[in-house]
């Protein structure tokens, strides 16, 4: 396609440009400050690829090998950069692709923006080429989706796709545009979208909340505090320790929150959930007033709801109304952003030490040592274990590294026992648990924060899902760190086979490839270590190296991890072994 002749004139006092529809999107794009896009161009996509190439100087495109995982590179980026991530796809099965990555986004709130071709307007509905309705397909996994059918309409549309995946809860937006709009042409001008009507992102703080909430915080004898990622969304990790500081308040963190505090913070207690620590879960059933700020009390968190913290006072700080009461009745909601409530009640709440109290969560980190955590780090199992690995690594990046992780075992251990301290550095697949995340993630983490460390932690599962992305590393020369921790099984639904099916391990043994020789072959520097004698050195070797690393580690083939709450018990009925 011909470079399209601009001619400037003034509408309604707003100097405009005749371009195409398909540059009105890169306009669109580099006026709300996107640098970089990950994609997969295809034919109902290609005349905004076009316009792209001749934008390259500002505005980079990354090839990812598959569009999930343009999606999921999207999202790290989001994750560590607090900015929107930017995805683009084809028609058909080029939109299809992004809708893993679309759900994920949706349920973990991570801000982002998928744009994909469709076939021309005179033929929607007749099932052309490529052709799949992937506004209604994606509708149930988007916070906001729509057709652009008309180039007339792209610059209101990007400007609120934006605007709505940043504001208020995030969350991934589609934009599906028409070919007909990529080559017609308009009257360019651009204004940033400040707000929707009927859309309110942010709700306002009401005051009798607030002071409802510090009365019940400055009676209580045994206050609890659970965080979710909704702290870092807000970026209101100054203020949640500064509550936790000054009411003397023990607080724990769901596996999206981790990381908005120290690890080694004094009052931080560790993880709940399925496989979080043993005293934050158990104790959440002692409590006598629960502050849930930023989460969403999601299953794997609250176990059996109807005996979930019922002898306790629940104060949710939230800001997605629909949230509040969807599975825990609060005695007081305390709606909007936490960074402004947490502020407000700042001032409200009593300076406290709740020594006694915080001393029960001591004791039961000290159970949960001596019958799980020991053998996790210091095992005298033949075998290496996969808590010796991630305690390796903390020590190597002397706990500065961004971890990013795939699911299963390995997700569960390297958020037990990753030690953070700074904010953003602990991406996962929370909601959705999908399997091949990781490597794509690390992709967009280490574009999201290029002066970090970023350590990709990946069962030998997951990594086969999207191992195709070692593409993109190699050909950008990124210095992610690879790790596979390699039990030749899809080792989370093992266990669950071991302990509540008798060990009836239908089909989830791998017969894995040579990860070394495939690493090899995208040319990334790689190693691999099976005996314990090896695993510091090789560690270390990965850290220091200047560049992209795969390091497979040959870990215990049947190893568990613990503690653990069965599906469909209470936290306090919360395993050790």
């Amino acid at each position: 396609m011909e470079t399209l002749k601009k001619e400037q004139k003034t509408t309604e006092n707003k100097a405009t440009i005749r371009v195409s529809g398909a540059e009105a999107i890169i306009h669109c794009l580099l006026a709300e400050g996107v640098d970089l896009i990950y994609g997969y161009p295809g034919g109902a996509i290609m005349p905004v690829y076009d316009e792209l190439y001749k934008f390259q100087d500002k505005l980079t495109h990354i090839l990812t090998r598959h569009e999930q995982g343009a999606t999921h590179a999207a999202q790290g980026y989001a994750r560590v950069s607090g900015r929107v991530g930017v995805a683009m796809a084809t028609s058909g099965p080029g939109a299809t692709n992004l809708v893993t990555g679309l759900a994920d986004a949706q349920i973990d709130s991570t801000p982002m923006v998928c744009i994909t071709g469709q076939v021309p307007r005179h033929l929607l509905g007749s099932d052309a080429f490529q052709e799949t309705d992937i506004v209604g397909i994606s509708t149930p996994v988007t916070k906001w989706n729509y057709q652009i059918t008309k180039a007339s309409e792209i610059p209101e549309i990007m400007a609120k796709a934006f605007f709505i995946a940043k504001s208020g809860r995030p969350g991934p937006v589609l934009v599906d545009i028409t070919k007909n709009a990529q080559f017609d042409e308009l009257d360019f001008t651009y204004e940033k979208c400040i707000g929707v009507r009927s859309y309110k992102p942010v709700p306002a703080p009401d005051l009798s909340a607030l002071e409802e909430a510090a009365k019940l915080i400055n009676d209580a004898k045994k206050p609890y505090i659970v965080w979710g990622q909704g702290i870092i969304l807000g970026q209101a990790e100054e203020e949640l320790k500064a509550l936790i500081e000054k009411a003397g308040i023990p607080a724990a963190w769901t596996i999206m929150g981790e990381s908005a505090i120290d690890s080694d913070h004094p009052l931080n207690v560790g993880m709940v959930g399925m496989h979080g620590n043993y005293g934050p879960n158990v104790l959440t059933n002692e409590c006598d007033v629960l502050l849930a700020i930023g989460m969403r009390f999601d299953d794997r968190v609250t176990g059996r709801l109807d005996e979930y913290a019922k002898q306790a006072k629940v104060i949710h700080f939230e800001i997605d109304p629909a949230e509040v009461g969807k599975n825990v009745k609060p005695d007081v909601a305390v709606l909007g952003n936490c960074k402004e409530t947490l502020e407000l009640i700042l001032p409200m709440v009593k300076k406290n030490n709740h020594e006694t109290w915080h001393n029960e969560f001591k004791k039961k980190y000290d159970e949960e040592f001596d019958q799980v955590i020991k053998n996790d780090l210091n095992p005298d199992k033949p075998g290496l274990t996969m808590g010796e690995v991630v305690e390796e690594i903390n020590k190597a990046s002397q706990h500065k590294a961004v971890i990013v992780t795939d699911v299963g075992q390995h997700q569960m251990v390297a958020c037990r026992y990753a030690k953070f301290k700074q904010s953003k550095s602990n991406i996962t697949s929370g909601g959705l648990g999908t399997m091949g995340f990781a490597l794509p993630a690390a992709i967009g983490a280490q574009q999201g924060a290029p002066e970090r460390t970023v350590v990709a932690i990946i069962g030998d599962g997951g990594y086969q899902m999207t191992i195709q992305e070692l593409g993109v590393i190699a050909q950008h020369n990124l210095p992610v760190k690879i790790v596979v921790l390699n039990n030749n099984f899809l080792g989370m639904v093992r266990q669950w086979q071991q302990l509540f099916f008798e060990k009836r391990y239908a089909s989830t043994e791998l017969v894995n490839p040579d990860f070394v020789k495939i690493a090899e072959g995208y040319r990334i520097e790689s190693n691999r270590v099976s005996e314990r004698k090896d695993l510091i050195s090789a560690i270390q070797q990965m850290m220091d190296f200047d560049g992209p690393y795969f390091l497979e580690v040959e870990v215990e083939k049947e190893d568990n991890v613990f503690p653990m709450i069965p599906s469909g018990a209470s936290v306090s009925e919360i395993r050790l072994k």
